[in-house]
C-alpha cells in the first residue's frame, strides 16, 4: 500500500505535506475502457474515457441512465478493471499492485456513497459506521468512537443506537456518508447519492455533501441526474457515447431539453383535466 499512496495516505489519513498544498493531481485516467460481453454481443460502456482530477475539487458527472457513471466510478475506486487503458492514484497505476493492495486502497483511500445506502438493516447506525474501520481489524471501541463522531457530524448523533431499518431514507443516507468517511479517505466517489430521496431531502443530503467536502478537504467525484445540484460542482461533465466532455454545453442542451419535455408533460395532464 505504500506504493500506491505513501505520498498522500498515512495511517489512512493525508499526511499534512499533501494536504498543505491543496493542489496536483490526485486522480488520472488514459484511455479507459469498459466493455461487457452480452451474448454473443459486446457492449462498449466507456470508450476511451480521458480524465484528470486534481485536489480539492468537487467534480459532478451527467448523463442519462446508462450512459455508463456507475461503470466510471467503479473503475475509478477499483471495484472494477479496465478492459484497457489506465487509472492512476496519485501518480501510481492501479493495474501495478496487488489485490491486496486493492483492497486496503479501497479501505483507506477511497469512501463510497450509493444511490442505495446498502446498510445493514438489522445493526444499529453506529455499527454500520464502523464497518469500515473493523475490517481493517481496528479495535471495536476505537472503531465505535470514530463512527459517534461521524455521526454526530452527519446530525445523527442522538439515533446512533436505532437501527438502520427504523431510520427514514435521507437519515440512511447521512448514515451512509459517516461510513464512507470514516477512514478518513482522500477521495470520496457518490454515485446518485440523491437519486431515491424527495426534493427536499435530496438538496439537504447534497448540502452536507458540500460542508464534509470542504471541511474535510476531500476531491469528489458525483455522478448525478440532477442538473441543478451538478453546477454546484468545481466543474462538470458529461458522459456521452462512452466519452467524457465539457459540461457547459452539453449540460444546457440536457437542461433545456429536459424542461421541455416536463412543460410537454403538464400540458398533455391539463389538457386531459
Amino acid at each position: 500500500m505504500q506504493d500506491i499512496t505513501g505520498a498522500v495516505v498515512a495511517d489512512g489519513q493525508a499526511t499534512p505535506a499533501a494536504l498543505e498544498s491543496g493542489i496536483g493531481e490526485l486522480l488520472k485516467t488514459v484511455g479507459l475502457r469498459r466493455v461487457f460481453s452480452s451474448g454473443n454481443s459486446q457492449v462498449t460502456a466507456l470508450a476511451g474515457v480521458n480524465l484528470c482530477v486534481t485536489r480539492g475539487e468537487m467534480v459532478a458527472i451527467v448523463g442519462p441512465s446508462g450512459s455508463g457513471k456507475s461503470t466510471l466510478l467503479h473503475l475509478l475506486g477499483a471495484l472494477d478493471t479496465p478492459t484497457s487503458g489506465t487509472v492512476y492514484f496519485a501518480g501510481k497505476s492501479l493495474e501495478a499492485i496487488s489485490d491486496a493492495e486493492l483492497t486496503e486502497f479501497r479501505n483507506r483511500a477511497v469512501g463510497f456513497v450509493w444511490q442505495r445506502h446498502h446498510l445493514l438493516p438489522d445493526f444499529t447506525a453506529v455499527e454500520n459506521v464502523a464497518m469500515p474501520l473493523l475490517a481493517r481489524g481496528i479495535a471495536s471501541r476505537e472503531a465505535l468512537g470514530a463512527a459517534h463522531g461521524w455521526l454526530e457530524e452527519v446530525g445523527l448523533a442522538d439515533r446512533a443506537q436505532h437501527r438502520a431499518g427504523e431510520l427514514s431514507g435521507g437519515e440512511q443516507q447521512r448514515v451512509a456518508i459517516a461510513r464512507a468517511l470514516v477512514t478518513r479517505p482522500l477521495l470520496l466517489l457518490a454515485d446518485e447519492p440523491t437519486g431515491d430521496l424527495d426534493e427536499g431531502n435530496a438538496g439537504t443530503i447534497f448540502e452536507l455533501i458540500e460542508r464534509l467536502h470542504r471541511s474535510h478537504r476531500l476531491t469528489s467525484i458525483l455522478a448525478t441526474h440532477n442538473l441543478q445540484l451538478a453546477r454546484r460542482c468545481n466543474r462538470t461533465l458529461v458522459l456521452e457515447r462512452g466519452l467524457l466532455v465539457t459540461g457547459e454545453e452539453s449540460l444546457v442542451g440536457r437542461e433545456s431539453a429536459s424542461t421541455r419535455a416536463t412543460g410537454g408533460r403538464a400540458t398533455a395532464q391539463e389538457e386531459r383535466g
